[in-house]
């Protein structure tokens, strides 16, 4: 592949990347043997604001290149603009005989960062709501639990059969027992078994 050739098939290679990736896409080839390594072709030049015949690099210098670094390829590494934007740069050379030119791709992708923390602000929650509502339905439980025991006037260790059924009356009549969880949770505090729960709430509606 000639001079000739190597530049058309780099041209037609830059403008189809450019076309397919959009405006935020800027493809361009330098021409590596020529002090400064000028754009010899460009498209989407206003990534970077440049044009053909610049020597600016894509990070804003036209400090030169050490000779060694133009035998390498760099592929997708950060870029920060000095105005702050943030790119996606790749470069590959491709030499012959009597040429060197190196492609550069730059993809812009501030616009998808700022996009990006609008997303995870948007799907920024504050926490489980099933577990909200069992924490808030376990606080006014805990809040009847203690209003009720108060009223029977024993600490629970002490309590009878008796004193547990008018402690669960109470709690009925407080509609405790229509939350959720509502079972386990007095059968805990009272230290029986859920089935002895379940045994107090018949007898109190046999009796009712």
């Amino acid at each position: 592949m000639n001079k000739e050739q190597a530049f058309s098939f780099l041209d037609r290679l830059a403008k189809g990347i450019a076309e397919t990736f959009g405006k935020q896409c800027e493809t361009l080839i330098h021409d590596m043997t020529v002090k400064g390594h000028p754009i010899v072709a460009i498209y989407n030049g206003e990534v970077t604001g440049r044009e053909v015949g610049s020597i600016v690099d894509v990070l804003g210098s036209t400090r030169d290149v050490n000779e060694v670094l133009t035998e390498v390829d760099f592929i997708n590494y950060l870029v920060i603009r000095p105005d702050g934007r943030q790119i996606k740069s790749s470069t590959f050379q491709l030499a012959g005989e009597d040429y060197k030119y190196a492609l550069g791709i730059n993809f812009d992708f501030t616009d998808l960062v700022q996009a990006n923390k609008m997303l995870i602000n948007l799907m920024n929650v504050g926490g489980d709501l099933q577990n909200a509502i069992w924490q808030a339905g376990e606080g006014m439980m805990s809040s009847l639990f203690e209003e009720s025991l108060a009223l029977i006037g024993k600490p629970i260790e002490d309590l009878n059969k008796q004193d547990r059924l008018k402690l669960i009356k109470l709690l009925k009549q407080k509609n405790l027992f229509e939350m959720h969880k509502s079972v386990p949770y007095v059968s805990e505090k009272l230290n029986v078994s859920r089935y002895t729960i379940y045994n107090y709430l018949k007898e109190l509606d046999e009796e009712e």
